[in-house]
This record gives C-alpha cells, sequence and structure tokens, in this order.
C-alpha cells in the first residue's frame, strides 16, 4: 500500500498545484476550487493510507476515478495534453498503483 499512498500524495499535489495555475493563468475559479478540494482529498487518503487505514485506499480510488473521468472527458474535447492528458497519465499511473495495493 506505500505505492499507493505515494502516488495519492503525487496526484493530490498535482491537483493542487494545476488548480492554481489554471486560476493564474485563466482566472478560473473553478479550476482553484476543484484542484484545492480534489488535491485535499488525495492528500488526506494518502495520509490515511500510510496509516493503514482502510477508507484511505477507497477515498484515494473515488476521488482518482472522479479526475480521470473528468480529465478523459476534457482531453477529447480539446486534445491538449496540458493539463488533461498530463493528468489522464498521473491519474492511470494512480490508480492502478491504488488498485494493486487492493489485492
Amino acid at each position: 500500500m506505500f505505492a499507493a499512498a505515494i502516488a495519492a500524495l503525487i496526484y493530490g499535489i498535482l491537483a493542487l498545484v494545476g488548480g492554481w495555475i489554471g486560476y493564474k493563468q485563466a482566472g478560473s475559479t473553478v479550476s482553484l476550487t476543484s484542484g484545492i478540494i480534489t488535491g485535499l482529498l488525495l492528500l488526506i487518503a494518502g495520509t490515511g493510507m500510510f496509516k493503514g487505514m482502510g477508507w484511505g485506499l477507497w477515498l484515494g480510488l473515488a476521488v482518482t476515478a472522479l479526475l480521470l473521468v473528468t480529465f478523459v472527458v476534457r482531453l477529447i474535447k480539446t486534445r491538449k495534453l496540458m493539463p488533461a492528458g498530463l493528468m489522464v497519465t498521473v491519474g492511470v499511473i494512480t490508480l492502478v498503483a491504488m488498485i494493486a495495493g487492493v489485492g
């Protein structure tokens, strides 16, 4: 579960930074708000996983799946690798690490 926790923490930091960048570049409060919420939830999930709490893994899985769906749709619409392609790539890696942590 160590790899899943690290993946959740990295994805959480990436979501926080991405939300801030979206706000700075485009003035998007939606990016800022969603980045803060999902980023913090992933950081909480990663911390829970490190402490061996099962809810951390399930919270991480749920947030990661939600972000993946959101960014896949955005990638299909915009066909831009930044930020959608990056978030999809890191999201898939995070999801695989978390699924491996379930078993």
